[in-house]
């Protein structure tokens, strides 16, 4: 990790200036995932603002407002979560639902690379939109969210799952960190469209947010969760948190986040971070940038189709073609059935 770096400014100065920098300290800016830590809590974390990656990502897709939302939410907490790996491979979330919104996936491949999409019943949804209940609960319905780490050929993946029953990926989040990591770990996550002046009339832009902050003491005795659960099999309900006074402090200070400051490109992660811990004295790590980044190709699709029987080529053909469209990125890929004529 590259040497942490003192953030000092007064907060007047950095509400004034509104350049990329600001003396000799460089700001991250969207679509970078900040790394941070507040010694004097013993609290490490991570913070990010999607901007022109996410808007990208949703937008190609034209996804209905209620699903894009609970997809930028996926998008945030997967670059959060998959930016702390420190090996190569992926860090993958996906949810199995019985709602409208049954599925959401959102894939963090190192170093920076991250795709994502959502499946959806458009009937049900139009349904909830018109009742006006798009809440995240009604949208995901009951099921589950499976965080995965995946470190490649020849290793076993490691998966968390989470039950999803009437639960929001925010509190799924910190259901998995108490359950399966038990870290005490605490996230806020926001969602909006910013709206600017452009040619024509305005231009609406997906932005996402959010801060992820754990409990991370040298003493263990400081860590220690009373009652935790066994793990993912632990059918017990984790309801404790740690009652050291640290804790409970940044408890406190995430609690007066407001939504807008997560996402508003005027404050940034470092504003944010200074706003929250500068009573302390909090350190900020270089940022870690983010890019939406398929890793579809035309020989990866070839490579499935050669595996295909002369039977399943035929059953895939229309219109004296095949054509395959990637679910991440809409990259459509054209092949002549008489290439695998001989496979």
């Amino acid at each position: 990790m590259d040497a942490p770096r003192s953030f000092v400014m007064l907060e007047t100065r950095l509400m004034a200036e509104h350049q990329p920098k600001l003396g000799e300290f460089g700001f991250a800016g969207d679509d970078h995932v900040v790394p941070y830590e507040v010694a004097p809590l013993d609290v490490r974390g991570r913070t990010v603002q999607l901007g022109l990656m996410l808007d990208a990502i949703l937008s190609r897709h034209d996804y209905p407002e209620p699903v894009a939302r609970l997809l930028a939410e996926a998008c945030v907490l997967t670059v959060l979560l998959g930016t702390s790996l420190k090996f190569e491979g992926k860090f993958i979330l996906q949810t199995r639902t019985d709602g409208p919104v049954d599925m959401l996936v959102a894939d963090f491949t190192t170093p920076n690379a991250l795709r994502a999409y959502a499946r959806f019943d458009a009937g049900r949804l139009q349904a909830l939109i018109a009742s006006g209940e798009t809440s995240q609960e009604k949208l995901l319905g009951t099921g589950v969210l499976a965080l995965t780490i995946d470190q490649g050929a020849h290793t076993q993946r490691y998966q968390g799952i989470v039950q999803l029953d009437g639960t929001s990926l925010e509190e799924a989040a910190r259901i998995y960190f108490r359950q399966s990591e038990q870290i005490p770990t605490d996230i806020r996550m926001s969602v909006a469209k910013l709206v600017t002046p452009a040619p024509g009339g305005a231009r609406e832009q997906w932005r996402a947010g959010g801060i992820l902050a754990q409990f991370l003491p040298q003493a263990p005795e400081r860590m220690r969760v009373p009652d935790i659960s066994g793990g993912d099999g632990d059918p017990r309900e984790v309801t404790h948190e740690p009652a050291d006074n640290s804790w409970q402090e940044l408890l406190a200070l995430l609690g007066t986040i407001e939504p807008t400051e997560l996402i508003d490109p005027t404050v940034g992660a470092e504003r944010l971070l200074y706003r929250l811990f500068h009573e302390h004295g909090v350190r900020v790590f270089r940022g870690v940038p983010v890019a939406d980044q398929c890793s579809c190709s035309r020989q990866k699709i070839r490579g499935i189709l050669e595996g295909f029987s002369a039977e399943e080529i035929e059953q895939s053909t229309e219109d004296g073609g095949i054509r395959v469209a990637c679910e991440f990125c809409s990259t459509q890929y054209d092949f002549d059935p008489a290439e695998f004529a001989a496979e």
